[in-house]
């Protein structure tokens, strides 16, 4: 006790003063959000902005309309420049006498290897280049 008193404070009164202060904060906080908030939507309505004008209508970078005017093309939900060495085609490299294919890239499906258990090698399995 003798060292509460030399401080003139103890843990329960810091604590208490810590949890006054963070409830002030908050509500501080929260006016201010209130704040910018009220003067964003202000500001959106004065300029006519749309969510696509403000970034959240499209992933960062140019509004597609700009990058096709760019040159680029559209490919499902992605621009992808014109003259791209990147496919969207399905490279078939493993083929099955039941039309299963696989391009050989990440996990072995369950036609492949239970084509495998039963004997075939891999080499068995390579797809026959079109004549």
């Amino acid at each position: 006790m003798a060292t509460q008193k030399a401080f003139g404070t103890s843990y329960a009164s810091i604590s208490a003063q810590i949890k006054a202060l963070e409830a002030q904060a908050t509500a501080l906080r929260q006016k201010e959000v209130g704040d910018v908030i009220a003067k964003a939507k202000e500001a959106i309505a004065h300029y006519g902005l749309t969510a696509e004008d403000l970034g959240f209508g499209e992933k960062p970078g140019l509004p597609f309309k700009e990058k096709a005017a760019a040159g680029a093309k559209k490919v499902g939900k992605r621009a992808v420049k014109k003259g791209s060495t990147k496919s969207t085609e399905k490279v078939v490299k493993f083929k099955d006498d039941q039309g299963n294919t696989w391009g050989g890239i990440g996990k072995r499906p369950r036609w492949f290897t239970a084509a495998l258990a039963s004997g075939k090698k891999p080499e068995d399995l390579l797809a026959k280049p079109a004549a």
